[in-house]
């Protein structure tokens, strides 16, 4: 079960190693001319538009629209100013903030300093899962109107990554079912089970980091079914389908509707139970991986831009990536040479899927593996029963996941890979030491090192079956031509 003293353990591992003054982006914040309307479908609702409490792209893409943080990761993903102009590390435990001038909330009121004391004081306060993270926090001073000062009880160079999606600045009075923020879309209406709306902020103050609205009228609409999603944007119900399998690409192409392949720093993998057997055995795990021909997946089943991983890192943009590592070659007979070395021959076990799976890739690998002797059979849930089981002893060993933004893996790594971590079944006492000098590292040349090596040690380990990086696939309607798709997954109606 999840709980905030576990979440902790594994996201107060997280984060950056933090520069000592971020620099804003060079380049100038795009100017784009409002479209009247544009409507997105998702292929969920959110659970909640709290900021402390919103764990999913879903949701984020709300919380996102309607306020601003301080920081926030750029295209490339790196951190940069957003409603903050500056953001400086003064000592080990010390952050300096100014905000830009002139920014103002919903409601009409000044966002002075004071905000950035309310938006820490709303996390900590709540029953959020990231509250006890931000605990970290000894004092936020108000030095002027616009200045503040973040003070931490120890070196925290995972804070600011953290900053990025959980701490937006937030007025006087906050109203979970009514938000007033500071960010580019004013909170319309909520129609549950339905759709969501927004207004475009006329006040707004773009950063070039987050980018600037495309419509006067953002709406979310929730439909779970991929062949609705493409049927709207086909028939000008919809302009932008999101989260679209690959089965939909060619009647989206027919159409004319324009189809992105967006990378995503994200990554499938096939994380396998340690603490059962057989899979605490190396071997078989390592049998796992070699009887997948991955390489050989046609492109029906592969999205356009998918590149296979040999392990966390999706590519050179996430830290630690070592290009130099390669993924476990096709090698049947040395499968099944393991799994007789290992006592393992007949090895049956349930591959956990979610609903948005793509299920022809989950047949494909559960085929693969039949070659060699081991019987999975692949198990349906929605992602509430699989988010709720990652560390039940009695849930399927094998589950397929995908996890993003990946710039920097720490979060993952935290949760999934260290001992005791909020979503752990492994142990590695290797892995668990990189993990943890990572965590207290400030020196960035040195951190990547080490989730180099780490990428190393989980390979070796077969800690996972490593799939492909994410590629996001959209519909996207000529009206919402301007919109600009995000790496960490925020669908938010901005062009950057």
């Amino acid at each position: 079960m999840l709980n905030r003293r576990s979440f902790l353990t594994a996201a107060g591992l997280a984060g950056l190693a933090a520069p000592r003054v971020l620099p804003a982006l060079a380049q100038a914040t795009p100017e784009v001319m409002a479209v009247d309307r544009v409507v997105f479908d998702l292929p969920e609702e959110p659970t909640t538009i709290h900021p402390a409490k919103a764990y999913s792209d879903q949701e984020w893409s709300i919380v996102h629209s309607v306020y601003d943080a301080l920081i926030g990761f750029d295209a490339d993903g790196q951190l940069r100013p957003v409603a903050a102009e500056r953001f400086e590390l003064i000592d080990d435990v010390t952050w300096e903030v100014s905000l830009r001038s002139g920014l103002t909330f919903h409601d009409g009121a000044t966002v002075t300093s004071a905000a950035i004391a309310r938006g820490f004081d709303l996390v900590s306060g709540s029953d959020s899962l990231v509250a006890d993270i931000f605990g970290v926090i000894a004092d936020v001073t108000v030095v002027d109107e616009l200045t503040a000062r973040i003070t931490v009880a120890a070196p925290s160079p995972w804070l600011p990554a953290q900053m990025a999606t959980w701490h937006v600045l937030i007025p006087e009075s906050f109203d979970e079912n009514a938000p007033v923020g500071s960010g580019p879309f004013r909170y319309g209406n909520w129609d549950k089970g339905e759709q969501l709306t927004l207004e475009r902020f006329a006040d707004y103050h773009p950063a070039a980091a987050k980018g600037s609205p495309i419509a006067d009228e953002v709406v979310y609409r929730f439909v779970p079914e991929a062949t609705t999603r493409a049927a709207d944007v086909i028939s000008g119900g919809a302009d932008i389908a999101t989260f679209m399998p690959l089965d939909t690409v060619a009647s989206l192409s027919d159409a004319g509707v324009q189809v992105n392949h967006s990378p995503v720093a994200g990554s499938w993998f096939i994380r396998i139970a340690t603490d059962t057997s057989p899979f605490d055995d190396v071997r078989v795990r390592t049998a796992l991986n070699l009887a997948l021909d991955l390489d050989a997946f046609p492109g029906a089943l592969i999205n356009e831009g998918s590149v296979r991983l040999a392990s966390v890192q999706p590519g050179p943009e996430s830290m630690g990536f070592d290009p130099d590592l390669a993924p476990f070659a096709y090698d049947p007979d040395q499968a099944k040479a393991l799994l007789t070395e290992a006592g393992a021959e007949n090895v049956t076990v349930k591959l956990e899927i979610t609903t948005d799976s793509y299920v022809p890739v989950c047949e494909a690998i559960v085929a693969q593996w039949a070659e060699v002797g081991i019987t999975a059979e692949i198990v349906v849930s929605d992602k509430g029963t699989f988010n709720a089981g990652w560390t039940d002893s009695a849930a399927p060993a094998l589950r397929m996941a995908s996890w993003s933004p990946l710039f920097d893996p720490s979060t993952l790594l935290g949760f999934v890979w260290s001992t005791g971590g909020l979503l752990s079944r492994y142990s590695n006492s290797d892995a668990d030491a990189l993990i943890n000098a990572a965590a207290v590292e400030t020196d960035p040349e040195v951190r990547t090192e080490d989730y180099r090596q780490l990428a190393n040690v989980l390979h070796d380990d077969a800690a996972a079956v490593f799939l492909w990086n994410l590629v996001q696939v959209s519909g996207v309607s000529e009206k919402a031509s301007a919109w600009t798709p995000r790496p960490d997954q925020w669908m938010l109606a901005l062009a950057r």
